[in-house]
């Protein structure tokens, strides 16, 4: 690892489109499971998928990012990955959605957050 180099969380978020679901919580089961089977095609089984969360505008309550009309449903993914000896903070935005992209093809990917990792915690990743 090179002097400037640093380890970064990087948390993705994603829009997940679901058919022929009932309830928000079918989309969510549904999201969740099409987002880890295309993960797991490509070996990406670190990559940690989380449900997002949204924030009504009238009360400021938090709730499930998921959402179902007809019988089609839009569900919010937080995906999180380790990014080792990035250049920089963009370098590891960079990485984290070239891996995760090359699994959820055609998906729009947004950094949600991105921190630097302190030394001790290492594991599962990707390197640059």
């Amino acid at each position: 690892m090179r002097m400037e180099d640093s380890n970064y969380v990087v948390v993705l978020e994603a829009p997940i489109i679901v058919r022929d679901v009932e309830t928000a919580e079918d989309a969510i089961n549904v999201a969740v499971s099409k987002v880890a089977k295309a993960l797991n095609k490509e070996k990406l089984d670190f990559v940690r998928v989380e449900i997002g969360y949204s924030q009504c505008p009238v009360c400021g309550a938090h709730f499930e990012s998921a959402f179902v009309i007809g019988s089609v449903g839009l569900v919010g993914i937080y995906l999180t990955i380790k990014v080792y000896n990035a250049q920089s903070i963009e370098h590891a935005e960079r990485i984290a959605k070239a891996v995760v992209g090359k699994a959820l093809k055609k998906v729009p990917l947004k950094v949600f957050e991105i921190k630097e990792l302190a030394e001790e915690e290492n594991g599962d990743g990707v390197g640059a």
